[in-house]
């Protein structure tokens, strides 16, 4: 009885929130159940027209280079760091960017992006570098679990910087701040922008002058935004295609998003509630499936 008051209650809150954003059904655009080894995908990242992705804290840390077509894992590709909380991935070409800098209590102070250099198919972990940072408007470090606006999971690369939104739990925004990928002290993030988006973003993408993120809310919603760059580097001056995806509940805990010119890459981790288990999922959209 109590599970089917709950459901009631999340399909009404749903429906109502839905209704202000254009609905988009990510269900039909299922690639694949993802294997076992990356049940906990958090992220998605193109490297030289090949998607590759990584589990959150807990896993091993590795780097997996996945089939397009079919979510299977091609290759493992091990790392000389710890998976303390890696969230996002991203490159500039030459080299991966890991960021280990899950913080859902708001209580770390040791942030940091991993930068390892790629070539041939390989990592060259002997000449890994780290990349520490902290934001300046922080002074609370106080556990403040799943309430904390200091939290993160998404990152780019765009012009020479490094680009990363927060997720913030209690104010359902997103700051954007960008970091130099060539200083290797403790640096502070430079705020950029922020942008109201009534759910915590888990990750984004850039392509093509746009920017993608997604994320979801404690009522298990999935978002998408998608913001045209303005001008270099700047995405929050207008406000963005903004569609509904889904519950978490059917298409899994959404934590991961790659774009190329063939479409969007979606992945989801495996998700549980009272309701319901969730497999982890791999979607890909064609591009010609979204109205810009």
């Amino acid at each position: 009885m109590k599970k089917v008051f709950l459901l009631i209650v999340i399909f009404t809150f749903q429906t109502a929130f839905s209704q202000q954003a254009e609905i988009f059904k990510l269900k039909k655009f299922r690639v694949s159940v993802l294997n076992d080894s990356i049940q906990e995908t958090s992220g998605l990242s193109f490297f030289e027209g090949k998607l590759y992705t990584f589990n959150d804290s807990g896993n091993p840390p590795e780097l997996y280079e996945i089939d397009k077509n079919s979510g299977k894992i091609l290759k493992a590709l091990k790392t000389n760091t710890e998976n303390k909380d890696w969230e996002a991935l991203t490159n500039d070409g030459e080299n991966f960017y890991i960021g280990d800098f899950g913080n859902n209590a708001g209580t770390r102070k040791d942030l940091k992006i991993y930068k390892i250099p790629f070539q041939n198919d390989r990592l060259q972990n002997d000449l890994m570098k780290t990349i520490s940072f902290y934001y300046p408007e922080q002074n609370d470090f106080t556990s403040k679990n799943i309430s904390s606006d200091y939290d993160l999971e998404s990152m780019i690369y765009l012009n020479g910087k490094i680009h990363i939104f927060t997720k913030e739990w209690a104010s359902k925004s997103t700051t954007h701040y960008t970091l130099d990928p060539e200083n290797f002290e403790n640096q502070a993030a430079q705020k950029v922008e922020s942008y109201k988006t009534g759910y915590v973003v888990t990750d984004a993408s850039y392509y093509d002058k746009r920017l993608y993120v997604v994320g979801y809310t404690k009522k298990t919603e999935v978002f998408l935004d998608i913001f045209n760059e303005t001008e270099p580097g700047i995405f929050f001056k207008e406000n963005p295609k903004h569609f509904y995806l889904g519950s978490a509940l059917t298409i899994g805990q959404i934590e991961g998003i790659a774009v190329d010119e063939k479409g969007i890459y979606i992945s989801g981790e495996k998700f549980y509630s009272p309701i319901k288990k969730t497999k982890p999922f791999l979607y890909f959209v064609p591009n010609d499936k979204f109205k810009f």
